[in-house]
C-alpha cells in the first residue's frame, strides 16, 4: 500500500526552524539590538546644543555630525547587509557594537567639532548603528515564512522605540553628568549589551527551509531583470520618503508659523512616532495576509490621503488628529520594502538588497526635508511643500500599483 505523502502544511515545525519558538526568541533579541544600536541616530540631536556651545560653532556647522551620521548610516546599511549575507549576522553586529564603543569614546575625547563629526559619521553611523537596522530586518526575514510580515515589522519598530527611549535618557545624563561623560557611557553600554546579544544570534538561518518557503518565491522578479526590479524599489523608496519627510521634518516649524508654538509641534511629532510603532506592527499582520506589495500600496495611498488632509485643515485639533493618522498610515511603508525583497529575491541576497532600498529611503528623508525648506523659502508657505510631497507620493503609488498589477497578471498566467 502506497504511503501518503506528507505535505509541508501537515509536517510539524522543527524546534529551531522557520516560525519556530527559536525564531520568535531571535525576534526578541533583534528588537533589543535594534533599540540599543539605534542610539546613534538619536543621541546626536540631543547633545547638539552642548557640543555647539563648547566648540563655539554656528548652528549650521554644529549640524554636521547629524548629517554625517545619517549619510554613514545609509551607506553602512548596504555594507553591513552584504557582510551579513557573506558571513552571517553575527559579524556585522559584533563589528557594530565595537565601533559604537570606539565612536562614542572618540567623541568624548574630541577636541574639535570636525573630530566629533568624523567619529559620528564613520564609527557611529557607517560602522555602528547601521548594523542594527537593515541587516537585522533581513536576517529575521530568513527565520519566518507564515509570520514573516509581522516579524520584520516588529523588528523595524525597534528603531522607533530607540527614538522614544534614548532622547530623554540622553538629555537627563547630559544635564547630570555633561555631554562627554554621557557619550562615554553610551559607548560602554553598547559594548556591554550588544556583544552578548550578538552571540545569541550566531546561529545561521535554516537555509534549506528558507529556500523551500519561497526565497524568491514562485513569483521570482515578476519577469523583470533583477537590476530593474531593484531600481524600481529604490526609486519608490526614495519617493515615498521624500513625501514622508514633509510632516516629520517640518511639523514643529509649521506649528510655530501657525502661531501654535513649537512645543505643540513637538507633541505632534511624538504622537506621529507613537502611532508609527502601532502602524509597523499592524502592517506586519496585513503583509502576512495580502503580501508585501499590496501592503506597500495600501500604506502609500493612505499616506497620500494624510498629506491631502494637511493641505485642507490647519486647526490645532485637526493637526493633532492628522498627525496621529499620518503616523498610523506611514509607519508600515519602510518595513514593507524589506518584506518585498524577501518575497521577490533570493534569500542569499537579502541583506545587501534590503540595505540598498533602505539607503534610498534615508536619502529620500534627507532630500525631502531639504526640498520642503527650499520651497517654503521660495513661497513663504508650506502649502506648496505639502503639494510637492503629494507629487512624490504619487510616483511611489504608481510604481507600487504597477508591480501589484504585474504580479497579479503573472499569477493569472501560471498554469493550474
Amino acid at each position: 500500500m502506497q504511503e501518503r505523502e506528507e505535505t509541508p502544511v501537515t509536517r510539524p515545525l522543527p524546534a529551531d526552524g522557520l516560525d519556530s519558538a527559536a525564531a520568535w526568541r531571535r525576534l526578541v533579541v533583534s528588537v533589543l539590538l535594534t533599540t540599543i544600536g539605534g542610539v546613534g541616530m538619536w543621541s546626536v540631536v540631543v547633545v547638539l546644543p552642548a557640543v555647539q556651545a563648547e566648540f563655539g560653532a554656528a548652528r549650521g556647522a554644529a549640524s554636521l555630525p547629524y548629517t554625517l551620521t545619517m549619510v554613514g548610516f545609509a551607506f553602512g546599511g548596504v555594507l553591513m547587509g552584504r557582510l551579513a549575507d557573506r558571513f552571517g549576522i553575527l559579524a556585522p553586529l559584533a563589528l557594530g557594537g565595537v565601533c559604537l564603543f570606539l565612536g562614542y569614546g572618540a567623541t568624548a575625547l574630541s577636541t574639535s567639532l570636525w573630530q566629533f563629526a568624523l567619529a559620528h559619521g564613520i564609527l557611529i553611523g557607517l560602522l555602528g548603528s547601521s548594523a542594527a537596522f537593515g541587516p537585522l530586518m533581513a536576517d529575521i526575514s530568513l527565520w519566518f515564512a507564515r509570520r514573516r510580515g509581522i516579524a520584520v515589522s516588529v523588528c523595524a519598530a525597534g528603531n522607533y522605540l530607540a527614538g522614544t527611549l534614548w532622547p530623554p535618557l540622553v538629555q537627563h545624563a547630559v544635564s547630570a553628568h555633561g555631554w562627554r561623560a554621557t557619550q562615554a557611557g553610551i559607548g560602554l553600554f553598547c559594548l556591554a549589551t550588544m556583544l552578548p546579544l550578538a552571540l545569541l544570534m550566531r546561529r545561521r538561518p535554516p537555509v534549506a527551509a528558507v529556500e523551500r518557503s519561497g526565497a524568491a518565491g514562485a513569483v521570482g522578479t515578476l519577469g523583470l531583470p533583477p537590476s530593474v526590479l531593484q531600481g524600481l524599489l529604490v526609486v519608490a523608496g526614495l519617493a515615498c520618503c521624500v513625501a514622508m519627510s514633509m510632516p516629520q521634518v517640518h511639523i514643529v516649524a509649521y506649528c510655530g508659523d501657525l502661531g501654535y508654538g513649537v512645543a505643540r509641534g513637538a507633541e505632534m511629532l511624538s504622537l506621529m512616532l507613537g502611532f508609527g510603532i502601532v502602524s509597523r506592527v499592524a502592517s506586519g499582520f496585513l503583509a502576512d495576509r495580502i503580501g508585501g506589495l499590496p501592503t506597500l500600496l495600501v500604506g502609500s495611498v493612505l499616506q497620500g490621503v494624510a498629506l491631502l488632509l494637511y493641505l485642507a485643515f490647519d486647526g490645532l485639533t485637526s493637526l493633532y488628529v492628522i498627525s496621529a493618522l499620518f503616523g498610523l498610515f506611514q509607519g508600515g511603508i519602510v518595513p514593507a520594502y524589506a518584506i518585498i525583497v524577501r518575497e521577490l529575491f533570493p534569500a542569499s541576497e537579502a541583506g545587501g538588497r534590503v540595505g540598498l532600498v533602505l539607503m534610498a529611503t534615508l536619502f529620500g528623508m534627507a532630500l525631502g526635508g531639504w526640498l520642503s525648506g527650499v520651497i517654503f523659502d521660495l513661497t513663504g508657505s508650506y502649502a506648496a511643500a505639502f503639494a510637492n510631497g503629494l507629487g512624490w507620493n504619487l510616483l511611489n503609488v504608481a510604481i507600487a500599483l504597477w508591480l501589484v498589477q504585474r504580479r497579479a497578471g503573472q499569477g493569472r498566467a501560471l498554469p493550474a
